[in-house]
């Protein structure tokens, strides 16, 4: 055996072990009961153009989560200022950036100025103004802060989107970010598509609500702080949908923000399922004062605008729990279940690319593939056969290894096999052997000077290194601005093309010369099938 082959064989051999190895889980349907600790579980999982799914584009509407936070502020000043003793008029948000307060009077203004600029330093305060003998001024926020709040909201959304989905129970769902408000889905394998759509879009923001029994839901005017909402009530015998208005403060008494828990449970007089709550501990504090101040008056549940019930406060509710009763389902129950437990979007989201590929679908697409990749690999085996005979078989052989380390890689890393990911194992196989063509053309040009195969072997492969390693190192840049700047498929393609190409440069400068040396090592031979 020539010096150096034995580490190299050794190699080759350890590779070809360990990919077997963990390729096992993907082979073998269920695995024997000894095969745990540290053995190899992950399998190489199916995208969702090979086993059908579900391809989400959403867009978060950031301006609306900047509106939000510009609410929360008013309410806090509101609550603050009244804490002080300041007098004002009307504190609201009048632009998706800006703040208005409305003051009596001019000294009040001043301090109010000076707490704003201590409280909310992100702020633009504008200079007071007179509105119909009222003082006047504006807050706005910053461009810079504006643009942190948007990017958090997206942030927060594709978080909240993440926990909803894992509560739903898809299995290996990918979940990433794309341009600046933009989240892709991707569901593979799941049954019920339109239920999941429903679940992840929901805003699902939970509000207490005081129901305004002294404004009817008729009057032509409703009061700045009160706004009108609508309960759905279904007829058990019937069916029928009507819509009841009721007329509730703006201003929320306790938000979903502060629970922890959410559970469906039935009742067992109606026998009607229903959302069982828990608050934190501030929560409960509030919800223990809020029901105790308002015996007697009905307290609104309102759910993304909607009431979902407007029950009467019958006696103080301590220790922090309360329930959603409405018209549910069992199913329509544990949905809401889990985005109350998930959390609320910290701004809508709106569905703007929705593909669904039919499982029947990517079995095809598997099906093709394989086909394709077979085909492909037999054309090659066969035409380097032919064309450079026992040499060609060397590189065939090389091929063959370039395509078991491959899977062994993607199983190894659990990464996700797409049809582009099939398209980039074929093209695998067309640049493993096309390195071998190199150096076998550069060997033949070395035979024809009238070297000896040991020789022209070592000539043909020092010559073909240089230009083997520039096509392959800028493949691989390539590979890398794919995987960097492409989404879903694309980056399925990347995976597979970049580990084929680093795998494709050990086999054909590695794998293969090793055979040749195993062959000419003792430099006898006359000739080369070449």
């Amino acid at each position: 055996m020539p010096k150096g082959t034995g580490w190299r064989i050794s190699l080759i051999c350890a590779f070809a072990v360990l990919s077997f190895l963990y390729l096992t889980p993907t082979l073998v349907a269920k695995l024997p009961a000894w095969w745990n600790g540290l053995l190899p579980k992950d399998k190489i999982h199916l995208g969702l153009d090979l086993q059908g799914g579900t391809h989400l584009v959403m867009e978060v509407d950031t301006l609306k989560a900047l509106e939000g936070t510009l609410e929360l502020v008013a309410t806090d000043l509101e609550d603050t200022l009244n804490n002080k003793n300041l007098r004002f008029k009307r504190i609201s948000r009048t632009a998706a950036d800006k703040v208005s307060l409305v003051l009596y009077e001019k000294g009040t203004a001043d301090a109010v100025q000076k707490l704003i600029k201590d409280k909310y330093p992100g702020y633009e305060l504008s200079p007071t103004f007179d509105e119909g003998g009222f003082v006047a001024l504006t807050m706005r926020i910053n461009e810079k802060d504006a643009q942190d709040r948007k990017d958090k909201a997206v942030q927060q959304a594709l978080e909240t989107i993440r926990n909803r989905i894992d509560q739903f129970g898809v299995s290996e769902p990918t979940i990433q970010r794309e341009g600046i408000n933009h989240i892709v889905v991707q569901l593979p394998g799941i049954k019920d598509p339109q239920r999941a759509i429903e679940l992840i879009g929901r805003t699902a923001r939970l509000e207490f609500k005081m129901v305004r029994e002294d404004i009817s839901p008729s009057s032509a005017t409703i009061p700045e702080d009160a706004e009108l909402l609508k309960e759905k009530s279904v007829d058990p015998t019937t069916g029928a949908v009507s819509e009841i208005p009721i007329v509730v403060m703006k201003k929320s008494m306790i938000t979903g923000d502060l629970l922890t828990d959410a559970q469906v449970r039935i009742d067992s007089q109606f026998n009607q399922p229903y959302v069982a709550i828990e608050f934190n501990s501030l929560g409960a504090k509030l919800f223990d004062q809020v029901t105790a101040a308002n015996v007697g008056k009905r307290f609104a549940i309102v759910l993304d605008s909607n009431i979902h019930s407007a029950p009467v406060i019958r006696e103080r509710i301590s220790g922090g729990s309360a329930q959603i009763s409405g018209n549910f389902t069992e199913k329509t129950a544990a949905d809401l279940a889990i985005v109350l437990r998930a959390g609320a979007l910290p701004a809508p989201v709106k569905i703007i690319q929705n593909v669904t590929v039919g499982p029947s679908l990517g079995q095809d697409s598997i099906n093709k593939g394989l086909f394709s990749g077979m085909v492909g690999i037999l054309l090659v085996v066969v035409f380097m056969a032919i064309y450079y005979k026992l040499c060609g078989m060397v590189a065939n052989l090389g091929m063959i290894l370039n395509v078991i380390y491959l899977m062994g890689a993607l199983a190894a890393l659990g990464a996700t096999l797409t049809l582009p990911g099939i398209a980039a194992i074929v093209l695998l196989i067309g640049m493993s052997v096309d390195s071998n063509v190199i150096i076998f053309e550069r060997i033949r040009e070395e035979l024809k000077l009238g070297k000896s195969p040991k020789a022209a072997l070592d000539a043909g492969y020092d010559k073909a290194f240089l230009t083997i390693m520039d096509s392959h190192i800028t493949t691989l840049i390539t590979a890398a601005v794919l995987f960097q700047f492409g989404t879903g498929p694309v980056k399925g393609f990347a995976v597979s093309l970049s580990l084929g190409v680093i795998i494709n440069l050990f086999t054909s400068l590695i794998g293969t010369k090793v055979t040749f040396d195993l062959f000419l090592h003792k430099g006898t031979a006359k000739k080369m099938s070449i």
